[in-house]
Protein backbone atom coordinates (compact mmCIF):
# COMPACT_ATOMS: atom_id res chain seq x y z
CA UNK A 1 0.00 0.00 0.00
CA UNK A 2 1.60 3.26 -0.86
CA UNK A 3 1.75 6.52 1.66
CA UNK A 4 -0.93 8.03 -0.29
CA UNK A 5 -3.30 5.61 0.18
CA UNK A 6 -2.14 4.80 4.05
CA UNK A 7 -3.46 8.94 4.22
CA UNK A 8 -6.71 8.29 2.60
CA UNK A 9 -6.99 5.49 4.81
CA UNK A 10 -5.96 7.12 8.23
CA UNK A 11 -7.95 10.20 7.42
CA UNK A 12 -5.58 12.73 8.67
CA UNK A 13 -2.12 13.96 7.77
CA UNK A 14 0.01 14.92 10.18
CA UNK A 15 2.30 17.11 7.89
CA UNK A 16 -0.56 19.46 7.50
CA UNK A 17 -0.58 20.33 11.03
CA UNK A 18 3.44 21.04 11.20
CA UNK A 19 4.11 22.14 7.88
CA UNK A 20 1.27 24.24 6.54
CA UNK A 21 0.85 28.04 4.79
CA UNK A 22 0.26 29.32 8.08
CA UNK A 23 3.35 28.16 10.21
CA UNK A 24 5.71 28.95 6.89
CA UNK A 25 4.19 32.46 6.50
CA UNK A 26 4.63 33.28 10.72
CA UNK A 27 8.32 31.33 10.65
CA UNK A 28 9.53 33.36 7.67
CA UNK A 29 8.53 36.40 8.62
CA UNK A 30 9.50 35.91 12.28
CA UNK A 31 13.38 34.94 11.61
CA UNK A 32 14.00 37.17 8.09
CA UNK A 33 12.92 40.68 9.51
CA UNK A 34 15.91 43.15 10.98
CA UNK A 35 13.89 43.27 14.35
CA UNK A 36 14.80 39.64 15.25
CA UNK A 37 18.08 40.38 14.08
CA UNK A 38 18.79 42.68 16.62
CA UNK A 39 16.79 41.13 19.33
CA UNK A 40 18.99 38.40 18.89
CA UNK A 41 21.85 40.58 19.24
CA UNK A 42 20.97 42.42 22.55
CA UNK A 43 20.01 39.44 24.07
CA UNK A 44 23.24 38.01 23.50
CA UNK A 45 24.97 41.30 24.66
CA UNK A 46 23.17 40.67 27.78
CA UNK A 47 24.00 37.43 28.85
CA UNK A 48 27.78 38.27 27.88
CA UNK A 49 27.97 40.83 29.66
CA UNK A 50 26.81 39.59 32.93
CA UNK A 51 28.99 36.29 32.47
CA UNK A 52 31.62 38.91 31.85
CA UNK A 53 30.43 40.70 35.08
CA UNK A 54 30.53 37.92 36.96
CA UNK A 55 33.95 36.43 36.20
CA UNK A 56 35.29 40.18 37.11
CA UNK A 57 34.28 40.10 40.16
CA UNK A 58 34.60 36.68 41.55
CA UNK A 59 38.07 36.20 39.58
CA UNK A 60 39.79 39.37 38.48
CA UNK A 61 38.83 41.90 41.16
CA UNK A 62 39.57 39.57 44.33
CA UNK A 63 43.35 38.58 42.30
CA UNK A 64 42.76 35.10 42.58
CA UNK A 65 45.14 32.70 41.06
CA UNK A 66 42.76 30.22 40.07
CA UNK A 67 38.65 30.01 39.39
CA UNK A 68 37.12 28.00 41.97
CA UNK A 69 34.42 25.05 40.96
CA UNK A 70 32.15 26.53 43.58
CA UNK A 71 32.45 30.03 41.98
CA UNK A 72 31.62 28.17 38.30
CA UNK A 73 28.67 26.83 39.54
CA UNK A 74 27.28 30.18 41.13
CA UNK A 75 28.05 31.90 38.09
CA UNK A 76 26.01 29.13 36.04
CA UNK A 77 23.34 29.66 38.85
CA UNK A 78 23.48 33.38 37.93
CA UNK A 79 23.35 33.25 34.40
CA UNK A 80 20.68 30.47 34.11
CA UNK A 81 18.38 32.88 36.35
CA UNK A 82 19.14 36.41 34.44
CA UNK A 83 18.00 34.15 31.16
CA UNK A 84 14.58 32.82 32.38
CA UNK A 85 14.45 36.45 33.76
CA UNK A 86 14.81 37.21 29.87
CA UNK A 87 12.79 34.33 28.90
CA UNK A 88 9.70 35.74 30.62
CA UNK A 89 10.37 38.98 29.33
CA UNK A 90 10.37 38.03 25.72
CA UNK A 91 7.54 35.45 25.54
CA UNK A 92 4.77 37.20 26.18
CA UNK A 93 5.81 40.23 23.78
CA UNK A 94 6.32 37.41 21.41
CA UNK A 95 3.11 36.03 21.86
CA UNK A 96 0.19 38.69 22.88
CA UNK A 97 -0.32 40.03 19.85
CA UNK A 98 -0.52 37.30 17.53
CA UNK A 99 -4.42 37.30 17.17
CA UNK A 100 -5.00 40.48 18.49
CA UNK A 101 -3.10 41.70 15.88
CA UNK A 102 -4.17 40.27 13.06
CA UNK A 103 -7.75 40.68 13.65
CA UNK A 104 -6.80 44.62 14.15
CA UNK A 105 -5.04 44.59 10.46
CA UNK A 106 -8.45 42.66 9.61
CA UNK A 107 -6.94 40.32 8.63
CA UNK A 108 -8.05 37.22 10.81
CA UNK A 109 -11.45 36.93 9.26
CA UNK A 110 -9.59 35.82 5.68
CA UNK A 111 -7.21 33.72 7.74
CA UNK A 112 -10.46 31.56 9.75
CA UNK A 113 -11.40 31.12 5.98
CA UNK A 114 -9.02 29.27 4.78
CA UNK A 115 -8.73 25.72 4.70
CA UNK A 116 -7.00 25.81 7.72
CA UNK A 117 -8.08 24.50 10.94
CA UNK A 118 -8.43 26.24 14.14
CA UNK A 119 -5.69 23.71 15.69
CA UNK A 120 -3.13 24.31 12.80
CA UNK A 121 -3.41 28.55 12.97
CA UNK A 122 -3.15 28.59 17.09
CA UNK A 123 -0.50 25.64 17.35
CA UNK A 124 1.02 27.29 13.94
CA UNK A 125 1.63 31.03 15.46
CA UNK A 126 2.41 29.24 18.47
CA UNK A 127 5.11 27.08 17.11
CA UNK A 128 6.94 30.17 14.92
CA UNK A 129 7.03 32.41 18.52
CA UNK A 130 8.43 29.16 20.12
CA UNK A 131 11.05 28.86 17.68
CA UNK A 132 12.55 32.23 17.28
CA UNK A 133 13.05 31.82 21.42
CA UNK A 134 14.94 28.73 21.09
CA UNK A 135 16.81 30.09 18.48
CA UNK A 136 18.36 32.68 20.86
CA UNK A 137 18.78 30.73 23.84
CA UNK A 138 20.37 27.95 21.85
CA UNK A 139 22.70 31.04 20.43
CA UNK A 140 23.79 31.63 24.19
CA UNK A 141 25.29 28.22 24.53
CA UNK A 142 28.82 29.59 23.77
CA UNK A 143 28.38 31.83 26.77
CA UNK A 144 27.55 28.39 28.85
CA UNK A 145 31.09 26.89 27.69
CA UNK A 146 32.71 29.35 29.73
CA UNK A 147 31.51 27.45 32.77
CA UNK A 148 32.28 23.84 31.32
CA UNK A 149 36.38 25.06 31.26
CA UNK A 150 36.33 25.71 35.19
CA UNK A 151 33.81 22.42 36.16
CA UNK A 152 31.25 22.33 38.95
CA UNK A 153 28.60 22.03 35.91
CA UNK A 154 27.85 18.32 34.49
CA UNK A 155 26.05 18.78 30.81
CA UNK A 156 22.93 16.61 32.72
CA UNK A 157 22.08 19.87 34.41
CA UNK A 158 22.40 21.92 31.59
CA UNK A 159 20.21 19.94 29.46
CA UNK A 160 17.95 20.05 32.43
CA UNK A 161 18.12 23.84 32.75
CA UNK A 162 17.26 24.18 28.92
CA UNK A 163 13.94 21.66 28.93
CA UNK A 164 13.03 23.83 31.87
CA UNK A 165 13.63 27.03 29.53
CA UNK A 166 11.35 25.69 26.73
CA UNK A 167 8.89 24.44 29.30
CA UNK A 168 9.05 28.15 30.70
CA UNK A 169 8.53 29.24 26.72
CA UNK A 170 5.46 26.74 26.29
CA UNK A 171 3.82 28.34 29.45
CA UNK A 172 3.66 31.91 28.80
CA UNK A 173 3.39 31.45 25.02
CA UNK A 174 0.16 29.52 26.01
CA UNK A 175 -0.94 32.44 27.98
CA UNK A 176 0.17 35.42 25.62
CA UNK A 177 -1.72 33.42 22.79
CA UNK A 178 -4.81 32.78 24.74
CA UNK A 179 -5.39 36.42 26.29
CA UNK A 180 -4.36 37.56 22.56
CA UNK A 181 -7.77 35.32 21.27
CA UNK A 182 -9.88 36.25 24.36
CA UNK A 183 -9.21 40.32 24.20
CA UNK A 184 -9.46 42.46 21.20
CA UNK A 185 -6.53 44.51 21.87
CA UNK A 186 -3.26 43.65 21.53
CA UNK A 187 -2.10 46.34 24.24
CA UNK A 188 -4.51 45.37 26.58
CA UNK A 189 -3.44 41.62 25.70
CA UNK A 190 0.17 42.20 26.10
CA UNK A 191 -0.46 44.32 29.42
CA UNK A 192 -2.11 41.20 31.02
CA UNK A 193 0.10 38.45 29.80
CA UNK A 194 3.08 40.35 31.67
CA UNK A 195 0.66 40.82 34.56
CA UNK A 196 0.58 37.47 34.73
CA UNK A 197 3.92 36.67 34.69
CA UNK A 198 4.50 38.72 36.98
CA UNK A 199 2.33 37.49 39.50
CA UNK A 200 3.89 34.22 38.70
CA UNK A 201 7.74 35.60 39.79
CA UNK A 202 6.91 38.42 42.09
CA UNK A 203 3.31 37.54 43.36
CA UNK A 204 3.64 34.11 44.23
CA UNK A 205 7.09 34.64 46.53
CA UNK A 206 4.71 37.95 48.01
CA UNK A 207 2.30 35.72 49.28
CA UNK A 208 3.96 33.08 50.38
CA UNK A 209 6.37 35.55 52.46
CA UNK A 210 3.42 37.14 53.99
CA UNK A 211 2.15 33.73 54.77
CA UNK A 212 4.76 32.50 56.62
CA UNK A 213 5.72 35.64 58.72
CA UNK A 214 2.04 35.37 59.37
CA UNK A 215 1.93 31.78 60.65
CA UNK A 216 5.34 32.37 62.31
CA UNK A 217 4.63 35.30 64.19
CA UNK A 218 1.49 33.06 65.83
CA UNK A 219 2.92 30.31 66.75
CA UNK A 220 6.27 32.53 68.23
CA UNK A 221 7.24 30.39 71.47
CA UNK A 222 4.49 28.05 71.35
CA UNK A 223 5.86 24.53 72.77
CA UNK A 224 4.00 22.53 69.82
CA UNK A 225 4.72 23.94 66.61
CA UNK A 226 1.91 22.88 63.85
CA UNK A 227 2.80 21.77 60.86
CA UNK A 228 2.19 24.84 57.95
CA UNK A 229 4.35 24.07 55.33
CA UNK A 230 1.66 23.23 53.01
CA UNK A 231 2.33 27.27 52.50
CA UNK A 232 5.21 25.77 50.55
CA UNK A 233 2.85 24.51 47.69
CA UNK A 234 2.60 28.49 46.80
CA UNK A 235 5.94 28.59 45.90
CA UNK A 236 5.86 25.77 43.64
CA UNK A 237 4.54 27.96 41.13
CA UNK A 238 6.97 30.06 41.00
CA UNK A 239 9.68 29.74 38.49
CA UNK A 240 12.36 30.68 40.26
CA UNK A 241 11.93 28.71 43.05
CA UNK A 242 11.07 25.87 40.33
CA UNK A 243 14.97 26.45 38.30
CA UNK A 244 16.29 26.71 41.84
CA UNK A 245 15.36 23.65 42.94
CA UNK A 246 16.71 21.67 40.07
CA UNK A 247 20.26 23.04 41.00
CA UNK A 248 19.57 22.11 44.95
CA UNK A 249 16.98 20.44 46.42
CA UNK A 250 17.46 21.65 49.56
CA UNK A 251 15.45 24.70 49.07
CA UNK A 252 12.06 22.35 48.91
CA UNK A 253 12.36 21.21 52.25
CA UNK A 254 13.44 24.65 53.55
CA UNK A 255 10.48 25.90 51.60
CA UNK A 256 7.63 23.07 53.19
CA UNK A 257 9.68 23.31 56.17
CA UNK A 258 10.42 20.29 56.30
CA UNK A 259 11.90 19.26 60.22
CA UNK A 260 10.74 22.75 61.51
CA UNK A 261 8.00 20.75 63.16
CA UNK A 262 7.62 17.69 65.58
CA UNK A 263 5.40 17.01 63.45
CA UNK A 264 7.61 16.45 60.21
CA UNK A 265 10.51 16.40 61.67
CA UNK A 266 12.03 13.18 59.69
CA UNK A 267 9.75 13.92 56.54
CA UNK A 268 11.55 15.00 53.14
CA UNK A 269 9.91 17.62 51.01
CA UNK A 270 6.45 16.63 49.45
CA UNK A 271 7.36 17.10 45.98
CA UNK A 272 10.09 18.80 44.59
CA UNK A 273 9.11 22.55 43.91
CA UNK A 274 10.11 21.87 40.03
CA UNK A 275 8.35 18.60 40.05
CA UNK A 276 4.93 20.79 41.21
CA UNK A 277 5.93 23.77 38.44
CA UNK A 278 6.04 20.98 35.70
CA UNK A 279 2.49 19.43 36.76
CA UNK A 280 0.33 22.83 37.69
CA UNK A 281 1.77 25.11 34.59
CA UNK A 282 0.84 21.83 32.30
CA UNK A 283 -2.08 21.40 32.88
CA UNK A 284 -2.60 25.58 32.73
CA UNK A 285 -0.64 25.62 29.22
CA UNK A 286 -3.00 22.59 27.77
CA UNK A 287 -6.04 24.17 28.91
CA UNK A 288 -4.48 27.88 27.20
CA UNK A 289 -3.98 26.19 23.82
CA UNK A 290 -7.10 24.61 23.71
CA UNK A 291 -9.48 27.66 25.26
CA UNK A 292 -7.60 29.27 22.28
CA UNK A 293 -7.97 27.18 19.31
CA UNK A 294 -12.03 27.04 20.67
CA UNK A 295 -12.52 30.98 20.84
CA UNK A 296 -9.88 32.05 17.95
CA UNK A 297 -13.51 31.55 15.51
CA UNK A 298 -16.39 33.70 16.71
CA UNK A 299 -20.06 31.94 17.86
CA UNK A 300 -22.33 31.64 15.47
CA UNK A 301 -25.83 33.19 16.96
CA UNK A 302 -28.48 30.84 16.51
CA UNK A 303 -31.63 31.88 14.93
CA UNK A 304 -34.88 31.37 16.25
CA UNK A 305 -37.34 30.06 13.84
CA UNK A 306 -41.10 30.75 14.30
CA UNK A 307 -43.97 28.34 13.46
CA UNK A 308 -45.91 29.58 10.25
Amino acid sequence: MSAQNVKKEIGFDWRKLFINPVLNKEITLRMRTLRSMWALFFYLLAIGIGALGFLYITQMDGGRSGFNPDASRTMFMFISMAQLGLIAFMAPGLTAGIVSGERERQTLNLLLTTQQTSANIILSKLAAALAFMVLIVVATMPVYSIVFLYGGISPSQLTMVFLFYLFVMIVFGSLGILFSTLLKRTMISVIVTYGVTLFSFGGTAFIYLILNSIMDNTYRGSANIPDYGWIGYIMGLNPIAALYSVFDSEISRSVFRAGYSSANYQKDAPIELWQEFLIVYTIIAVGAVLLSIRKIRPALKKRSTSAD
